[in-house]
């Protein structure tokens, strides 16, 4: 077996080769979209890359098969965020094969120790946590969520026999839109809903700048109280996350919650892109876009993801989060399009959002874990925080 950095655009293909050789009789698998990745390990199209802090390798055996790949980066957030500097591995993929992964792990350690990390954590995103983090753990038997991580069931095995250790979970939670909310949940939306100035709206007819002003001031209220060393989202910011997701909003599924016209609640979904894109084979060229733009027209998606649910912090238990499914119930249901729902990336680190899941009649459906290899083997392990703020 034989390590090649991908420096060169005949290595980058054989990189999006790999996990095709992977998957090919896998039916569940829907590929990422290759441009996606690509973007992640270029300077103009991700802030956090300065040309010189990832690297990524394929893995071939004596024959010059491909067999595995790997990435590996020093994300500037996390590298000073934990008690000990860690590094990050992610975009993993390698045969059932014990040596052929821990020869991808140990060159992504040995580059990560030159940059001075004590520990690396994976499989994660070069970027935000709303794509590509996290190993899936429970469920392999539907297809991907757009984003979302998919893998073998071995790759817990290929893992967890390096010495990484969980961290923490993410936990995905899944219900049909006809089901209701809990009763301890209606019971708080009704009285709630008796009171004049309070309202639920979805974003038909709103230009983006309105949108993203809502979205910055309940972001900022509700999470902004719960985290340490918070960083508040600018409008600019916020802008520019809508405008990236322009292309595929739907604004009736596009919910927020508002009290004497002041935004103090968001349900924000988008349809599930992978039922699109399992059609364009993880290829956004010129017929990848026009398939694109067909099954969109189609309305193909019948299934919407929770991309952010959040209440403003002193609104917390008085009952937005059910008036907003409950709004969701009576102007979505009708509409006949879409028969499910998800709720992504909830952290097992957050059992009040759990709480709020399992009281909206959600019942987890996936879970993901992220993983951390502590390089000092006689240190002792600890996992994440809990919040219980």
């Amino acid at each position: 077996m034989f390590l090649t950095e991908v420096t060169e655009k005949k290595l980058i293909k054989e990189f999006h080769k790999i996990p095709r050789i992977i998957y090919k009789n896998d039916s569940n698998w829907i590929p990422h979209i290759e441009s996606d990745i690509e973007k992640k390990f270029h300077i103009k199209t991700n802030k956090l890359y300065d040309g010189n802090n990832a690297k990524r390798w394929i893995l071939k055996d004596d024959n010059e098969n491909l067999i595995g790949r790997i990435a590996a980066w020093k994300h500037p957030k996390h590298f000073v965020k934990f008690k000990q500097a860690t590094g990050s591995i992610g975009f993993f993929e390698c045969i059932n094969n014990q040596d052929a992964a821990n020869q991808l792990f140990d060159t992504a350690k040995k580059w990560l120790k030159e940059l001075g990390a004590e520990a690396m954590d994976g499989p994660i995103n070069f970027g935000e946590k709303d794509q590509f983090w996290g190993l899936l753990v429970k469920n392999f038997t539907d297809p991907n969520t757009y984003g979302m991580n998919y893998n073998p069931e071995y790759y817990v095995q290929l893992f967890e026999n390096y010495g990484f250790k969980v961290y923490y979970n993410q936990l995905m939670y899944h219900r049909l839109m006809t089901d209701p909310a809990q009763e301890v949940f209606v019971k708080k939306a009704n009285k709630l809903n008796e009171d004049p100035k309070f309202e639920c709206r979805n974003i038909r007819g709103l230009k983006l700048k309105q949108v993203a002003k809502d979205f910055t001031e309940v972001y900022n209220d509700g999470w902004g109280h719960t985290r340490k060393n918070f960083k508040k989202l600018e409008l600019p910011a916020a802008v520019k996350i809508m405008k990236s997701i322009k292309s595929v909003i739907d604004p009736d599924i596009f919910v927020f919650a508002f009290y004497d016209n002041r935004p103090i609640g968001m349900y924000i979904n988008l349809p599930e892109l992978n039922q699109i894109f399992k059609h364009v084979n993880g290829k956004l060229n010129l017929i990848g876009k026009l398939k694109f733009l067909w099954y969109k027209l189609l309305k193909t998606p019948t299934v919407m993801y929770g991309l952010v649910f959040g209440v403003a912090h002193d609104f917390h238990g008085k009952g937005v989060e059910g008036a907003m499914i409950k709004f969701a119930e009576e102007t979505i249901v009708p509409m006949n399009r879409y028969k499910d729902t998800v709720l992504t990336w909830i952290g097992d680190f957050n059992p009040k959002m759990i709480t709020v899941c399992e009281n909206l009649g959600a019942k987890q459906y996936r879970t993901f874990s992220t993983y951390r290899y502590l390089f000092d083997r006689t240190k002792t392990f600890e996992r994440a925080t809990i919040n219980e703020s």
